[in-house]
């Protein structure tokens, strides 16, 4: 067994400088930025809605997706704020299949790690040229994070890898909210131990640098399900289910105490048309108790142009190649759905 080195890429400073940020853009994000951040500090009770596509595996549809979203957003931003998934690199169970945009900028063909390390940066910028979106991605890879640090909007961190140190480390010194998703065993207590790491100073190793960082205070939970030992999904996306992480916010006495619930994944089994339903529900829960509206700042939600999934090679415009999501139709009626029910 051995690595193959191929070549030397270029490191986040240099992408940076060839693919840079203007004032105007970087305007941009910084209100954006502030935005945000003042949803999760109870400064803003705007609503959250982190939405787009399973995986961005096609540039052409994942931008036209965007303006679609961006009509709607501009009808409902006096209540929510759209948060595009730009989702350019996939966790993979077992290590095989499609890991994405940064892998393959095009799923027809072989890995190159320098075309799609330029793909997710232009995708990126412009969604946020374009369309004034700062977005969400999973950071999958915490060493690569720095080719997206000026650009993005919101991070993520998977349920494989919030148990990581690494992810946990390098979440702690982000200046922007990352949310860190409940394990997929389930167990609350690794979210919170990951969300207090994230909310606490560190120094670590990172790119060959000794590093400090300040602590994130937005650094947050995602509820998105779980697996039990039969091997069923098992939801936690429910008002009893919100309650006691109000009791574990408490306990633990972490900063800006927030959750984002993700309507995908094994809360709906990956039925994604179930996903219409749990985001009623969770607003219902919302609308309810004083505690869980304080506590839940948003929805994560997969959907795109098409409804389904489809694999790879098949060819549907707008239509995901992982995980099944909602169509267009659907996802427009389910956010002014949303705006429409929010207190």
């Amino acid at each position: 067994m051995s690595m193959d080195f191929k070549r030397k890429l270029p490191i986040p400073k240099e992408i940076k400088e060839q693919y840079p940020v203007t004032e105007k853009l970087a305007a941009i994000k910084a209100q954006r930025d502030a935005d945000i951040k003042a949803v999760f500090t109870g400064e803003s009770d705007k609503f959250l809605l982190i939405i787009g596509p399973c995986s961005a595996d096609n540039e052409e549809a994942v931008l036209d997706y965007m303006g679609r979203l961006k009509r709607v957003a501009d009808e409902v931003k006096d209540k929510i704020i759209v948060i595009p998934r730009v989702y350019t690199n996939k966790p993979r169970t077992t290590g095989e299949g499609y890991k994405g945009m940064l892998h393959q900028p095009n799923p027809d063909e072989k890995p190159d790690m320098l075309k799609g390390i330029i793909a997710i940066r232009d995708l990126h910028m412009r969604a946020l040229a374009d369309y004034g979106f700062t977005c969400a991605d999973e950071m999958l890879y915490p060493e690569n994070y720095r080719y997206l640090s000026d650009i993005l909007g919101y991070v993520a961190i998977g349920a494989r890898s919030v148990e990581n140190q690494q992810h946990r480390l390098v979440a702690s010194g982000i200046s922007i909210p990352v949310g860190m998703k409940n394990p997929t065993s389930g167990d609350l207590t690794v979210m919170m131990n990951s969300i207090k790491a994230a909310q606490t100073s560190h120094t670590y190793l990172y790119r060959g640098w000794e590093v400090t960082s300040s602590g994130n205070d937005t650094a947050h939970a995602i509820l998105r399900g779980y697996m039990d030992f039969g091997g069923r999904n098992i939801s936690n996306y429910h008002y009893e289910d919100i309650a006691h992480l109000c009791e574990l916010y408490e306990e633990y006495g972490l900063k800006n105490p927030a959750v984002i619930i993700d309507a995908n994944h094994a809360n709906s089994s990956k039925k994604y048309l179930e996903q219409i339903r749990i985001s009623k529900d969770v607003i219902y829960s919302r609308n309810h108790n004083d505690n869980i509206k304080h506590l839940v700042k948003g929805l994560m939600i997969e959907s795109y142009i098409e409804d389904g999934a489809q694999k790879i090679g098949e060819h549907v415009y707008g239509k995901s190649i992982t995980d099944p999501c909602l169509g267009w139709e659907k996802t427009e009626n389910l956010i002014y759905k949303i705006a429409d029910t929010l207190e």
